[in-house]
């Protein structure tokens, strides 16, 4: 069975479009078999409960400012 692709166009944000060049395996990989591969890791490795909220913690310290510059982690943690 040969299956015809579709073709749709959406519209992405600059910095949408960059972070997915980011996981492009070369320059020619198309962007559906990026996003192919991006939501298949999502359903193969979903995010647990604790994951999400450790993840919703962590974003509002940074919205609140708490947070270490590389130069001060290393520090703090003697790095």
């Amino acid at each position: 069975m040969i299956l015809a692709a579709l073709t749709t166009t959406i519209r992405l944000e600059k910095s949408v479009k960059k972070d997915l060049d980011s996981f492009k395996n070369s320059k020619k990989e198309p962007y559906s078999e990026v996003i192919r591969r991006l939501i298949n890791s999502c359903k193969d490795d979903p995010l647990s409960d604790d994951e999400i909220k450790q993840i919703q913690e962590s974003l509002e310290d940074v919205k609140a400012g708490r947070v270490l510059s590389w130069k001060q982690a290393k520090k703090e943690w003697g790095v």
